[in-house]
């Protein structure tokens, strides 16, 4: 009796496991595992950063055609003139190596600076150079390299900064504040480019070497003056 009931059990068992549908996989189960994240790369550092070299002071004299009240005709300002108080320090625009420091009688004490691709920045109507600052002696973009006076023919405490391509003079309101990916991002063509408009200048005072003015005033209420300039 025994023996016929287990018999009968294991029977029912088997039917159940026989109608029991058989188990699916999900969609999720039968998935790869997903990839791990890759990290997008860095992107480079731009090859090319140039900073104001007087930060927070602005242009008060632009790169352009501009006629100083004595000069008969205008010529091109090859630079920007900014504004700042004798003393104040002038910083690198860029990393560079500083190839020559000296004294002209128009720019009066200078430093200039050697880049990448050719770029030179210049640096004039200086107090001084900073310590240190010579040929050969490598700065870095921010650091200290002069201090503003007003030397050469200078009509009050100034900088006088350029920036150039070779010996082509550009405007440096096309480089100061902006950073370049490459040499080809650079705008050459366009920070070179001269408008035909002169400007007329206005200045605090006249400089040293300015002698025996002779002032007319057109009709226009122009001033015009003949006067000598010394180179000394």
């Amino acid at each position: 009796m025994a023996a016929t009931v287990g018999a009968l059990n294991g029977v029912s068992a088997l039917g159940a496991w026989v109608t029991e549908p058989p188990a699916v996989r999900t969609a999720a189960e039968d998935a790869p595992p997903p990839a791990p994240e890759v990290e997008a790369p860095e992107p480079p550092p731009p090859a090319f950063v140039f900073d104001a070299p007087l930060p927070g002071r602005v242009i008060d004299s632009p790169f352009g055609l501009r006629q100083l009240p004595w000069e008969e005709r205008g010529r091109l300002h090859q630079g920007v003139d900014i504004a700042a108080p004798a003393g104040a320090p002038v910083k690198a625009s860029a990393d560079g190596v500083v190839k020559r420091t000296g004294v002209s009688p128009t720019y009066g004490r200078f430093v200039e600076v050697m880049h990448k691709e050719g770029m030179t920045t210049l640096y004039a109507h200086l107090k001084a150079p900073a310590r240190g600052v010579k040929r050969g002696a490598y700065v870095r973009r921010g650091a200290t390299v002069a201090f503003v006076g007003n030397s050469g023919r200078s009509t009050g405490s100034h900088l006088h900064f350029e920036i150039r391509k070779g010996d082509k003079p550009l405007n440096p309101a096309f480089f100061m504040g902006r950073s370049f990916a490459d040499a080809e991002d650079m705008p050459i063509r366009a920070a070179g480019r001269v408008s035909k408009k002169v400007r007329m200048a206005v200045v605090s005072k006249w400089p040293d070497g300015v002698k025996g003015p002779t002032v007319t005033r057109a009709k226009n209420g122009r001033v015009r003056a003949r006067i000598p300039v010394s180179e000394g």
